[in-house]
């Protein structure tokens, strides 16, 4: 059984309902008939109706299993638009901008995980990551004790020694351009909650550079050191190291030479980039080169589970993300 196929098996074990506001793209309606068949999750689209039939039917696809909702028929449009108003009109919100933001799918979408109407959403297939997590940040917010929102990629490489097994985290591959010392080190804390959530195998976090332990001076690379000594202060518990460069993190013979004595050189799982370009860049590499898997990019520090996707993301893809959100939800 493939780690994918024993996420969606633990999904099923507590079946939770995802909402997939991005319903007219054949990408999302070709997942939710393999997610119908597969039943691990309920989902509810959001959008016309009849155009969202109307493509499945174009496409033989099966629906049928989908709640469909369309946001300004709701029974429910009135009372999000109030809600949400509330949570606004200190920024300066309006009852007419309520009105119009709450048309938008994105946002009824999320106004629903808000109200527990659903569990989770997935957007991103059609949408930019700042126009899925902008409403996100807004209706749900962080989650208490959170001082960053931040992505991580699950990476599944086939045919990989490293890791465990070819499966890694890698953070943050979707939100944060520039992350400073003290946010790469929420980001490595944060990373390792998602690990052992999802993975369930001890968090190994290798905070990546151009250097090894001094191998190079500057700025970057203090930047990094500083977020390891960092994470080790506020998670004495966890396994970090850096600064670690990629080869040092994960081939124990590199890691055993460049880093002797280190309880991650050549063991690293997660890895968490110095920059948002280089994990952008690197998730990308891994997904196109080494033929991986990968999924996201995840949330983390989130109140409740929301999840983007990649604009060039496929069926396979946005069901994944769907069983992770799924998962998160439990």
């Amino acid at each position: 059984m493939s780690f994918i196929e024993e996420i969606k098996k633990r999904a099923s074990n507590q079946i939770k309902t995802i909402v997939l506001p991005e319903a007219t793209d054949i990408r999302i309606l070709e997942a939710t008939d393999i997610i119908g068949k597969e039943g691990f999750a309920k989902i509810i689209l959001l959008g016309n109706e009849s155009e969202i039939i109307s493509i499945a039917n174009e496409n033989k696809l099966n629906i049928s299993k989908a709640t469909i909702i369309e946001p300004l028929k709701s029974d429910k449009y009135d009372e999000y638009v109030e809600a949400f108003y509330e949570l606004r009109k200190a920024k300066g919100m309006t009852i007419e901008q309520a009105k119009k933001l709450l048309q938008d799918p994105v946002y009824f979408g999320m106004m629903m995980v808000k109200k527990e109407a659903a569990d989770g959403l997935v957007s991103g297939a059609a949408h930019s990551t700042a126009d899925t997590l902008r409403p996100a940040l807004q209706i749900l917010k962080t989650k208490p004790g959170t001082k960053l929102v931040s992505t991580f990629m699950l990476e599944i490489v086939p045919n990989c020694e490293y890791g465990n097994n070819g499966i890694f985290i890698f953070s943050d591959c979707g939100l944060n351009p520039k992350p400073t010392s003290e946010e790469l080190s929420e980001i490595a804390i944060s990373s390792s909650e998602s690990y052992q959530q999802i993975v369930g195998d001890a968090p190994k976090i290798a905070m990546l550079s151009y250097s090894t332990h001094g191998s190079a001076a500057s700025e970057d690379v203090d930047k990094v050191r500083e977020a390891t000594q960092l994470t080790k202060e506020k998670a004495p518990n966890l396994l970090v190291d850096g600064e670690l460069q990629l080869d040092s993190a994960i081939v124990p013979e590199i890691g055993n030479v460049k880093a002797p004595g280190s309880d991650v050189a050549g063991k690293a799982n997660i890895l968490i980039f110095p920059d948002l370009n280089s994990g952008n860049i690197g998730y990308k590499l891994v997904e196109r080169l080494a033929k991986a898997e990968a999924y996201g990019p995840i949330c983390q520090g989130m109140a409740k589970p929301v999840n983007d996707l990649s604009r060039g993301c496929k069926a396979k893809d946005i069901v994944g993300v769907v069983a992770i959100t799924a998962l998160q939800a439990q």
